[in-house]
């Protein structure tokens, strides 16, 4: 009588590192792509650079500009947090999900912002209402995933060092001002069809 030899499960240190090196390639890969789509949409449009603007008033331009480095500034805070404090084997997101949601909220930011800046410039080109409906959708997905790293990062268990939850709350709220607020309710309310 043979016996068949069955592979013992991953050790949680090999899903450890799985985890986080799948959350460091998505912010390496996605910001790559997010940069990148604004330096070639402005190095190709450059005389439509202005146009991106819609029709937001001169008043609240200054607010998006600061509202910009704000939301950077709380992206630098939140993402070492989650990559460095929080266990990705042990940590349980709403109570129930693990690390892995991290990774799918960020796909939602990363993945539709990198396409908002093509969309756009396309529609400046050829406005159409389907165009108009992707980059409202774009918007839309990019500002309920920030919405949703806010919860995430506040529910984790365990939350790992308390002050640095609290900046990494802080920053996804300014993220979330910029993406959730700004970009996808006022700028589209300025944007004509």
């Amino acid at each position: 009588m043979s016996t068949v030899a069955v592979p013992a499960p991953p050790s949680p240190a090999i899903s450890n590192q799985t985890g986080r090196k799948l959350f460091v390639w998505l912010n390496v890969l996605g910001g790559i792509a997010v940069l990148a789509s604004y330096i070639i949409g402005l190095a190709v449009h450059p005389q439509s650079s202005g146009a991106v603007w819609g029709g937001v008033p001169e008043s609240l331009q200054p607010l998006y500009t600061v509202s910009m480095l704000l939301a950077a500034a709380g992206y630098f805070l939140f993402t070492p947090y989650i990559l460095f404090s929080l266990d990705t084997h042990d940590v349980r997101i709403f109570g129930r999900y693990g690390f892995g949601a991290f990774n799918v909220i960020y796909i939602g930011v990363l993945l539709p912002s990198a396409s908002w800046m093509p969309l756009t410039f396309e529609m400046l080109a050829a406005p159409d209402p389907v165009l108009w409906l992707s980059i409202r959708a774009v918007l839309l997905v990019v500002g309920a995933a920030s919405l949703s790293l806010i919860a995430a990062i506040a529910t984790a268990s365990p939350p790992g060092r308390k002050g640095a939850r609290s900046l990494a709350v802080l920053g996804a709220a300014l993220f979330s001002f910029q993406t959730a607020v700004l970009d996808a309710l006022v700028w589209p309310a300025y944007f004509p069809l």
